[in-house]
């Protein structure tokens, strides 16, 4: 299986370099920089379940061709539009797309732009870290990977892709309701993000204090009943799984956002994870202030870090 994978990045780095570990022909499509630091140094994981350490394939756009079986997307969402500009000239006839990115406006615009049929379906739970020195490193035993058809056309390749990512470590599922998967992680990533960058501390840090449960509990309401107004409420299961992860008063975890923030990152992903859980409340008209806060905090941080920007220029 041919597989293009937009970026070696935390996520596009470590699955490629699981995907290559299996036998898949793996090529990455990279910036200048990067493309240098993989010619010195190869790809390096740190990771618990197996390091990795090899050369890999890195292409610039100008080498591309239509010659992959599946393109797989790693990127920000706010950088999804880049990046398909850039890989283009890879996309087959027969191509399959792959998105590892979050929240669920991504498909639609993938869906609007090659169709439906065309675009497989994704979620990773792992944490993942790119270092300065080009050195993802994988925090923990947890590595979770969903994917599936979103159609009849792409069964075939989901099954390939199936086949090959199950001969790494952690848990691997082909599922055949990859859409009710894409919710699941969307609903706890918007609950416990929102709740992470409002508050600025992990979970943990929020079951501690007063309220802290109750307002978890409402931020994992309202992205649940926008779930449902979009025909995919969470099962008992589902909603036992969420609250095990936000509402484990000994957690650690926090959503990326929140230390993007804090490290004074220019862009985030709140449109994506936030704002898009937001919109569609209001289209089915359900009542959501903390997320309506969440969204406004996260859009005020953004307007400053804009204005810096602008007077730094």
């Amino acid at each position: 299986m041919k597989i293009l994978v937009v970026g070696a990045g935390a996520i596009g780095g470590y699955y490629g370099a699981r995907l290559i570990q299996a036998g898949a022909d793996v090529n990455f499509l990279v910036r200048p920089r990067r493309a240098q630091q993989l010619a010195a140094h190869g790809l390096q994981v740190r990771s618990e379940l197996g390091d990795f350490s090899a050369p890999v394939v890195a292409v610039t756009t100008s080498a591309l061709a239509p010659v992959y079986d599946l393109i797989v997307l790693s990127c920000k969402a706010y950088d999804l539009q880049a990046a398909l500009t850039d890989v283009h000239a890879a996309i087959g006839p027969s191509t399959a797309l792959l998105p590892f990115m979050n929240g669920l406006s991504v498909y639609d615009e993938l869906d609007a732009r090659f169709g439906r049929e065309r675009v497989l379906g994704g979620v990773a739970y792992i944490a993942l870290t790119l270092d300065a020195d080009g050195i993802v490193h994988h925090a923990g035993p947890m590595d979770a990977v969903v994917t599936g058809a979103r159609s009849e056309l792409t069964v075939g390749t989901a099954h390939r892709l199936h086949a090959l990512i199950a001969q790494s470590p952690g848990s691997r599922i082909l599922s055949p309701e990859i859409t009710g998967a894409l919710w699941n992680k969307w609903v706890m990533l918007a609950s416990g993000a929102m709740m992470n960058c409002l508050m600025r501390g992990s979970v943990g840090d929020i079951l501690a204090t007063e309220d802290g449960a109750v307002l978890m509990r409402q931020a994992m309401a309202e992205c649940r009943a926008v779930a449902a107004a979009e025909g995919h409420a969470l099962s008992e299961a589902d909603v036992q799984r969420l609250e095990g992860r936000l509402l484990d008063a000994r957690s650690t975890w926090a959503a990326s956002m929140m230390r993007d923030i804090a490290s004074g990152s220019p862009r985030l992903e709140s449109k994506a994870i936030v704002g898009d859980m937001l919109e569609r409340a209001k289209r089915r008209g359900i009542d959501s202030p903390l997320t309506r806060s969440a969204y406004c905090h996260l859009q005020v941080y953004e307007h400053r870090q804009a204005a810096l920007s602008a007077n730094a220029g």
